[in-house]
């Protein structure tokens, strides 16, 4: 199943209480998520990690939906059609 096809079905199911909850309520949720993510991969867990990846994405694509942002076409246009690589701070 594509990306946006996951959103699709996420819109249907969750949009309305999403809209009742707000944006920033959203938010809020996707920062305390991206916490546990940090905590999990400072202890190396990797089944902590998969399970925080996934409700990061959830998140992520929960704020796509509430403000109807092609997160998709986003993603392509931005990471695969140009490489902003080169503008990374990385040290190596």
């Amino acid at each position: 199943m594509e990306l946006k096809e996951i959103r699709r079905r996420m819109r249907e199911k969750y949009l309305e209480t999403d809209k009742k909850s707000g944006a920033l309520f959203l938010l809020a949720v996707l920062v305390e998520e991206v916490g546990e993510l940090a905590e999990a991969v400072r202890k190396e867990e990797k089944q902590n990690i998969a399970e925080e990846l996934t409700d990061v994405l959830f998140m992520v694509l929960s704020v796509a939906n509430f403000f109807e942002v092609d997160i998709e076409e986003r993603l392509i246009e931005k990471y695969i059609k140009k490489d902003p690589s080169s503008r990374w701070d990385l040290p190596f």
